[in-house]
């Protein structure tokens, strides 16, 4: 998930990989850098949003050294919008794309499957996210700052981890200013627990 603050963008994910009920890998980083100050979160198959995200992250970097400037993040999205939308009946990939430009600040995109592109203050997503949508809906606020955005991904992530088979491991965190990406890990007794019942 990610979620917009005044100066940035907080970016978060589970780190379990599964296929089917296996677990595959248990601390796999979800968080996938495409440029400087652009992240995406990848959900759905690995293979296709790795690879995905690696075809955005080379044409990013293409455009880079053609401008001389940093790339936007709008410009990140809509190539994987259309990516996504090329592809939309090969590949299963959702992406939420998030990131700080100068332009426009800390900014989120979500790219579901099937190649839709829409620009929101938070976006989650993935097979735990059907679990959480209450507590987002319920939580969100506008204008919140960053150490409350980090506290919103934070529980919001614990809790779809607690309720879905495929989500857990470690939270992994990317908090994305002017400053630079600032990474966090939550691990064993510091991710926050919830009634179980």
């Amino acid at each position: 998930m990610a979620v917009e603050f005044d100066g940035g963008v907080v970016v978060g994910a589970d780190s379990r990989t599964t296929t089917g009920s296996y677990i595959a890998n248990r601390v796999t980083d979800k968080l996938t850098k495409v440029a400087d100050y652009i992240y995406c979160c990848r959900s759905g198959s690995a293979a296709d949003t790795q690879a995905v995200s690696d075809i955005v992250s080379y044409h990013l970097d293409f455009l880079q050294s053609e401008t001389q400037e940093p790339p936007l993040v709008r410009t990140a999205a809509h190539l994987f919008k259309g990516m996504c939308y090329q592809y939309r009946d090969q590949l299963s990939a959702g992406i939420i794309c998030a990131g700080w430009d100068k332009k426009d600040g800390g900014q989120v995109y979500s790219i579901p499957i099937g190649g839709m592109c829409v620009q929101q203050p938070f976006a989650i997503g993935g097979s735990g996210s059907t679990y959480i949508y209450g507590y987002v809906d319920s939580v969100f606020k506008t204008g919140m700052t960053q150490e409350e955005c980090m506290k919103f991904v934070t529980n919001s992530l614990a809790l779809a981890m607690m309720r879905d088979g495929s989500s857990g491991g470690v939270i992994r965190l990317a908090i994305i200013t002017q400053k630079g990406v600032e990474r966090k890990v939550i691990v064993g007794s510091d991710i926050p627990r919830f009634y179980e019942g």
